[in-house]
């Protein structure tokens, strides 16, 4: 496995949204934050693919896990607002 996702720092700059100034603390932050929501990601459809009986981890079955985790994320956020 590897210890870092490849080319992180440039993906996220270009998925920003406007030409923003990020301080190189606020980067890392970025950037961990991005590294554990993957780890879990991949850790949650590790246990899916477990679930059913696969070998394999899936395209289908990080979208499912993705799915789940984004919409019950949404309805957090929805309800503190």
């Amino acid at each position: 496995m590897l210890n870092k996702a490849p080319r992180l720092k440039s993906t996220i700059k270009t998925k920003a949204k406007g030409n923003i100034n990020v301080r190189p603390a606020s980067e890392a932050m970025i950037e961990l934050l991005t590294l554990l929501f993957l780890n879990s990601l991949a850790e949650e459809a590790k246990a899916k693919a477990f679930e059913e009986k696969s070998a394999t981890i899936r395209a289908q079955h990080v979208r499912a896990v993705s799915k789940v985790g984004l919409c019950s994320q949404h309805c957090i956020n929805n309800t503190i607002m």
